[in-house]
């Protein structure tokens, strides 16, 4: 498969089920099972029951919940009718919740028990894992219009993590996705595969795999909750060939004492990507896990994508690789002019076939995170610094924004930070994001006290936001600060912050 061969995914199953239609696609762990001929089915009855509902192609359908085939078909079946998912978190508050199903202007919202206490009134919603379902389904054998978007139309909206109220929903085109189906020849994708997922369906780190092993015809096997121990154990069980981990799993899943005990022969391809993945990690991976090990750096908003095949790099595992084959990636300075020495560090900017359309609604926030080279070519800005070796491997070394990612999970420092100055002890506040062992970074806040508020202590008022944020959010740690620093212009100096954080942390120097 190659780029120039768009061909739309739910076209595709609908070739592997009837080629072989007994053949597993999507397996829970502990739970349900669909085969080829089962999911292709399922999809016309979705699909079939969306137009009746007067979903028209371009539509918005919201899905939410624990990761399931039912899920998997749900998001599927939509596709085929031309329909655009939103698939949602269900650990955010419902506020954000809300924002987000209103941004994407849902027509249906799909939930399971997880999900289903957020789900407002206004929207018609089905729940997925009872007989609401089946009720709305349409008849057995029932057959969909046919649709054929273009790679260009919306094939998802994925939205960032927000406590405000407003967060950003990426439009991915169907082209898009299909570029990730493209570069899975060169991982071993086929029919064959057999793809172990234990990070949720409403991620992109989830989908850039779950999508390519399925139009390869392979086999995705689902864990909804991860644990390092059940997920050997599954490994080792389904002789799984291929995986998408965020750092903080392949740290818990190292650290067993038994991982050694358990046959990961079979493996071909492990994958990567979300955060920061240090190459002291790396190479403990390399050493005592078979197969290639490979670390994706991009951003769900697309533009361009570096790949590190460590195995065959294993001195630039402090890297993150070099820019994939078609993708652009330049550096700019802080005046959007680019950088062409030698050893030079700027912003990150990428530009592919993968790109995503824009943020749904909001072209204003689309153009910032747009860079246009001197010829009118576009490209998307990271927010990463970092500077390229002699051999064209791009080392980061910071993040000019100030996007935390924890356990896989972007947080954003600034909604956190608008929460927080809603309390009447708060004067100014800034949350930055500290190394965690645990987590790869975690949420640091600190806080500027008002005068007259003294008896607020600070673990009450990291109660108070914890209770009001989504649990991927919450914070590890507050502190008060007589000052915040700032630079000359007042721009709040968050590295400094870090500094002094680590300085006094347990175990520094002089702490």
């Amino acid at each position: 498969m190659n780029e120039a061969d768009f061909h739309l995914i739910a076209d595709l199953i609908r070739e592997h089920a009837r080629a072989r239609p007994e053949q597993p696609a999507i397996v829970q762990d502990g739970g349900e099972s669909l085969s080829y001929a089962a999911l292709d089915a399922l999809m016309d009855r979705i699909a079939a029951a969306l137009q009746r509902d007067d979903v028209r192609p371009g539509d918005a359908v919201a899905v939410s919940g624990m990761s399931t085939p039912m899920q998997g078909a749900l998001f599927l079946g939509a596709l085929r009718a031309g329909a655009v998912v939103a698939p949602l978190a269900a650990s955010v508050t419902p506020a954000s919740f809300d924002g987000m199903l209103a941004d994407a202007q849902a027509r249906l919202l799909f939930v399971d028990e997880s999900a289903a206490a957020l789900a407002p009134a206004d929207v018609r919603t089905i729940r997925i894992d009872t007989a609401e379902l089946e009720a709305w389904l349409a008849p057995p054998g029932a057959q969909p219009e046919p649709v054929s978007p273009a790679p260009g139309d919306a094939f998802n909206i994925i939205y960032s993590s927000g406590t405000t109220g407003t967060p950003k929903g990426i439009v991915q085109p169907h082209g898009m996705r299909w570029t990730h189906v493209a570069r899975g020849a060169r991982y071993g994708y086929n029919a064959d595969s057999r793809a172990l997922l234990a990070t949720p369906l409403y991620s992109n780190t989830t989908l850039v795999v779950f999508f390519p092993v399925l139009a390869f015809g392979g086999t995705v096997y689902l864990m909804p909750r991860f644990e390092a121990g059940a997920y050997l154990a599954l490994a080792q069980a389904k002789r799984i060939t291929h995986t998408m981990l965020v750092p903080v799993q392949y740290q818990r899943i190292m650290a067993r004492p038994d991982f050694d005990a358990h046959d990961l022969g079979s493996y071909l391809a492990k994958f990567c990507t979300s955060a920061p993945f240090s190459a002291k990690l790396k190479a403990d991976v390399l050493s005592r896990w078979p197969g290639a090990l490979v670390e994706f750096y991009g951003m769900t908003e697309g533009g361009g994508t570096c790949i590190l095949d460590a195995r065959a790099n294993p001195n630039k595992l402090h890297t993150v690789g070099q820019p994939a084959d078609g993708h652009d990636i330049r550096l700019i300075d802080d005046e959007g002019r680019e950088l062409t020495e030698p050893g030079q560090t700027g912003e990150v900017v990428g530009h592919s076939a993968g790109m995503m359309s824009g943020y749904h609604g909001q072209p204003a926030k689309t153009r910032e995170a747009e860079w246009f080279a001197p010829d009118g070519k576009r490209f998307i800005r990271t927010g990463d610094v970092g500077r390229f070796d002699a051999d064209g491997f791009l080392i980061l070394s910071d993040r000019k924004k100030d996007m935390i990612i924890s356990g896989g999970f972007n947080i954003y420092p600034s909604d956190l930070e608008a929460l927080l100055r809603e309390h009447p002890a708060v004067a100014d506040v800034a949350v930055v994001g500290v190394p965690s062992d645990i987590w790869g970074e975690t949420p640091v806040a600190y806080v500027v006290r008002r005068s007259g508020h003294e008896e607020t202590t600070d673990s009450a008022l990291r109660l108070w936001l914890n209770e009001r944020v989504g649990k991927t959010q919450r914070l590890s740690e507050l502190r008060s600060i007589d000052e915040l620093p700032r630079s000359a212009i007042g721009k709040v100096l968050k590295r400094e912050l870090r500094d002094r954080h680590a300085a006094e942390s347990p175990g520094a120097p002089g702490a």
